[in-house]
């Protein structure tokens, strides 16, 4: 399996992150009744995913996914605002406008963030091998070089354990819940308020791997790490 290299990060700022703001009374915005259900900790993070799913194209001429590489932003401060709910669409507008060789920093500078962005991020979210079968791929969400620089301790490596259709439409990628198989820095992940990220419905056997732009909210929940 293919594992992109997680460009998106090249020109990330070492700055120190902005103040966060408590979460431990947030809720989850998941659909009533769905698969999936409530968190079973308090939210400790939440993050706009600014980045890209990653795809390959197989022999059968469709795409599978070949994970996912993205920054997250601190947007914790946001909570109980009107502009949360917003702010998914608005940073995919922005990112799909500037060129691939844009970094996902520069491309939402102009977003209302309770700071400026390089120093609103937290970490990155990219894809590893899984850690408990040697095989196969895993999402990653790695706060090591971001809000807890130089804790390695500081991510989490989740499996999916539920998701279903985004309730935005067919091309928005799928509201996920992902538990913990390794790591101190969550014990759940929900990935909702997806936009984009789907990739065309075929392609031609032997084509080359396709990067397409997304964005999302990421609600990280308990955990051993906290701010």
């Amino acid at each position: 399996m293919q594992l992109f290299v997680p460009l998106l990060f090249a020109s990330m700022a070492l700055a120190a992150p902005t103040r966060s703001c408590d979460l431990s009374y947030a809720v989850v915005d998941v659909p009533a009744n769905s698969a999936l259900t409530p968190p079973t900790h308090p939210v400790s993070f939440l993050a706009l995913g600014v980045g890209t799913q990653n795809y390959t194209c197989t022999s059968a001429g469709s795409f599978t996914t070949a994970g996912a590489v993205a920054e997250l932003f601190d947007v914790s401060c946001l909570y109980g605002t009107k502009f949360l709910s917003e702010l998914p669409s608005a940073a995919l507008r922005l990112w799909e406008k500037v060129p691939v060789y844009t970094d996902a920093v520069t491309a939402i500078e102009s977003l209302p963030l309770p700071g400026p962005a390089a120093s609103s991020i937290l970490g990155q979210h990219y894809f590893v091998i899984n850690p408990v079968t040697g095989s196969g791929i895993s999402p990653k969400w790695d706060f090591t070089s971001g809000a807890f620089a130089g804790n390695p301790d500081a991510f989490m490596v989740g499996a999916r354990a539920a998701g279903i259709p985004a309730p935005t439409g067919p091309s928005d990628i799928d509201w996920l819940l992902l538990t913990n198989i390794e790591g101190l820095l969550a014990d759940e992940v929900y990935r909702t308020d997806t936009r984009s990220g789907q990739p065309p419905a075929s392609c031609a056997p032997g084509s080359e791997p396709i990067t397409v732009k997304y964005t999302a909210l990421y609600w990280l929940t308990g955990g051993s790490i906290k701010k």
